[in-house]
């Protein structure tokens, strides 16, 4: 759910960032020219300097206001490189994961996405200023209607929101040119699978613990799997962890 990075890593980085930034209380450092200038840098020095070259996804990187998907407590270090909480245990992945993600979809303009685990809703946003439309589940209700609140708000008429368990997908409205995960399942969904378009591509954190960043390409009604780097995300919880 933009959930890159343990809790536990999350607390002492962000302990070291309140000590060297005076707890973020530079009260300029949130003018909107701030955020602004903030946000590409963000994109040079932790996004195109790490290797990611899609211009579709830099621009959308340097486009969304990732200040705004964050607990207005942490504006201040809204485009560190690091995840930051959003509530209910869950945090907003770091812009480079974000942007790699999104790079491994391979998105060109005009697919339909699925996304699972919104969260704060900063990764659909990312997605819909490169695809047609995102349609996006989140199973943590107050997450979900913060993301949806603030989605709409933001003027991100293609995406749709639903809440609920992301394992079965959303398959009245399938198939899916491109689904990401969010959160980490322990095997690939069976649901999602059946939901992805042939010549489609699906990216995920698999496995428990620290798991790997996979992406799956659909052709000819069978699977190819690449993996991409080592990661840490929350679970994916619901019906997945019930399976044997």
């Amino acid at each position: 759910m933009g959930r890159h990075g343990s809790l536990w890593t999350l607390s002492v980085t962000m302990f070291f960032i309140f000590l060297h930034t005076g707890c973020g209380k530079d009260m300029k450092s949130n003018s909107p020219d701030s955020f602004t200038q903030a946000r590409f840098r963000m994109v040079e020095n932790q996004i195109i300097r790490r290797g990611v070259r899609d211009p579709l996804v830099l621009e959308a990187m340097r486009k969304v206001p990732r200040h705004v998907f964050v607990p207005e407590t942490f504006r201040s270090f809204a485009y560190e490189d690091e995840p930051l909480p959003i509530g209910h245990g869950q945090t907003i992945s770091q812009p480079y994961i974000v942007a790699y993600m999104t790079e491994a979809l391979g998105l060109k303009g005009g697919e339909k996405v699925l996304e699972i685990g919104t969260g704060s809703g900063y990764q659909a946003a990312v997605l819909a200023e490169i695809a047609k439309e995102v349609y996006t589940i989140e199973i943590v209700k107050p997450l979900y209607e913060n993301a949806q609140a603030l989605l709409q708000k933001l003027g991100y008429s293609n995406v749709f929101c639903r809440c609920g368990d992301g394992y079965r997908g959303w398959p009245e409205k399938a198939p899916f040119d491109a689904i990401i995960i969010t959160a980490a399942p322990n095997r690939i969904p069976e649901p999602l699978v059946e939901q992805l378009k042939e010549g489609g591509r699906m990216v995920l954190p698999l496995g428990e613990g620290w798991q790997e960043l996979i992406v799956i390409y659909k052709r000819k009604g069978f699977l190819e799997e690449r993996r991409l780097i080592p990661v840490r995300f929350v679970p994916m919880t619901g019906e997945i962890q019930k399976l044997p």
